[in-house]
């Protein structure tokens, strides 16, 4: 399996050797040893997994622990630290952190925890996008000649905020010259966002909406990360909509173009 990992401890001997552990694992390894330092990272590169010391010098752990939250939702990340507190526990587990080490901590059961982290993770991405292909192998066939029952419906356009176009039949966002295209189920999230502007959906109800299906409050988070996070990156080709989805902690999604 290959992923980008992020080492984020100042400790020397513990970066050096993470690196050659993991490299000889076949993942492609970053190693930083400041909170500061860290941040940078990952605001340029979006890791698959970062590995993060609590007692850091200068920006704390913690404080690094919750902006890789906000900026990198889909970035995992295990605690290793040598100063283990429960607060800190009780924070990364609010956080979503995916697994806790105590310096000393046994190599294998390390690297156990990030196969693990990383086959979910892959688990998730695979499941979104099949979901994906699924929501537009229907639409084509509804498309063809016959199979469509129901008369196509009205073109929804909407004008948004900065002269931004929405054609979410022809699942396009557009701006003067500026074109971009949607999936369906991209379509589909952003007009259930329209639909309810400034109000903060749950993740559940927020896949019932998009997808039809009922899951679990566990794991209707991670369905909607990737999904979120490709519309996001879609309208970021328009200046000044970087805060139209946010991210209501442990609730779910509001969305306000206003």
């Amino acid at each position: 399996m290959t992923a980008n990992i992020l080492v984020i401890d100042d400790d020397q001997s513990v970066r050096e050797s993470l690196k050659e552990l993991l490299s000889a694992e076949g993942y492609q390894v970053d190693t930083v040893e400041s909170g500061e330092e860290g941040l940078t990272a990952v605001r340029s590169v979006d890791y698959d997994l970062a590995l993060l010391d609590i007692r850091l010098p200068g920006l704390d752990g913690e404080v690094v622990m919750e902006e890789i939250r906000k900026q990198r939702p889909n970035t995992n990340v295990i605690i290793i630290s040598g100063y283990g507190s429960l607060e800190s526990a009780i924070l990364a587990l609010r956080l979503g952190v995916k697994d806790y080490f105590i310096k000393p901590y046994p190599v294998e059961d390390l690297l156990d925890a990030i196969y693990r982290v990383l086959t979910e993770k892959e688990n998730r991405t695979r499941k979104a996008i099949l979901l994906d292909q699924m929501a537009s192998s229907i639409e084509q066939l509804k498309d063809l000649e016959g199979l469509r029952t129901t008369p196509l419906p009205a073109r929804r356009v909407v004008t948004l905020p900065g002269g931004i176009m929405a054609d979410l039949e022809r699942r396009e966002l557009w701006r003067g010259s500026e074109r971009v295209s949607l999936t369906p189920t991209e379509s589909n999230l952003l007009g259930n966002f329209l639909e309810n502007r400034s109000r903060v959906l749950s993740h559940t109800e927020l896949v019932m909406l998009v997808q039809g299906a009922e899951v679990g409050e566990e794991e209707a988070p991670e369905i909607l990360r990737p999904m979120v996070s490709r519309l996001r990156k879609k309208l970021a080709v328009f200046p000044g909509t970087s805060h139209w989805v946010s991210n209501v902690r442990g609730i779910g999604y509001s969305f306000d173009p206003s």
